[in-house]
This record gives C-alpha cells, structure tokens and sequence, in this order.
C-alpha cells in the first residue's frame, strides 16, 4: 500500500519519471508474486508425481490434489480482463525446473515413509519423465 501512496504522490507533484520507476518496481513484484505462488502449486504438484513414481500407484487424495493444482495454477496465471497469461510459457517452464528439488525434498519426507533421502529419491525416479508429465499436464489444464 506504500507504494500505491507513493505513486499518487508523484503523480500529484509531476513527477512523472519517479511515478513510471514505481510503476515498473510495481509490476516486478506483482510478477514476482505470481511466480512464488504458482512454484508453490507447482511444487505440490510435483510432489505427488514423484511420490507416484517412486511408490509405483496413486491413490484418490493425489489425484485429486492433482487436479486443484492443475486449476490453481490456472488460475493465477490466467489475466482475468485482459485475457491471455502473466507467465510466458518460457516462464512458467523456468519455474517448474527451479521447483524441482524443493518438491523433491519434500517428496523424500512423505515417499515410502520417509525412508529415502532426496539424492536417494532422486535416483529413484526419472526427473525429466517426472516434469514433462507435469508439464502436459499443466498444459493441458490451460486449454481447458
């Protein structure tokens, strides 16, 4: 809310430079903001796709974490008036690779009881079978 004050203190004043450097620092945030929400979504995501992978089944809460995840990320990303998305694909891409070994920790805590650390985990399940499935999947809940 700072900033929003900031902004129509510049704009009050003519200081209409200083108001377009907030706006940009704006934007970033904003942008920043949607990036650390759908990496949380996404790392869930993965999370279960690796514990599929490394327990070899699923069960109904996954699948169905799955599925709100999917609409989550959705969801944030899609620009409601506007149309069209906040992330690029390359973004969206880029995020779901960083996420991978925070998801992969968290996945070693809840995989086969825990018993596996991530480097284990990790050498358990194929990586990039593992994000490309997240990635269709993500694709896919976009055109729907």
């Amino acid at each position: 809310m700072e900033e929003l004050y900031e902004l129509r203190k510049y704009i009050e004043t003519g200081k209409y430079q200083e108001a377009l450097l907030l706006l940009d620092e704006m934007e970033d945030m904003s942008q920043d903001d949607k990036i650390n929400r759908i990496s949380s979504f996404m790392e869930v995501l993965l999370v279960h796709l690796i514990k599929q992978a490394a327990e070899k089944k699923t069960t109904r809460s996954w699948e169905v974490s799955i599925r709100h995840t999917l609409r989550q990320i959705v969801k944030i990303n899609k620009r409601r008036k506007a149309g069209g998305w906040y992330l690029t694909t390359q973004e969206l891409r880029a995020a779901l690779e960083e996420t991978y070994e925070s998801a992969l920790d968290s996945a070693s805590l809840e995989t086969l009881a825990g018993q596996y650390t991530a480097e284990e985990l990790d050498s358990l399940v194929d990586r990039t079978a593992i994000t490309t499935l997240a990635w269709e999947k993500m694709q896919q809940a976009q055109m729907c």
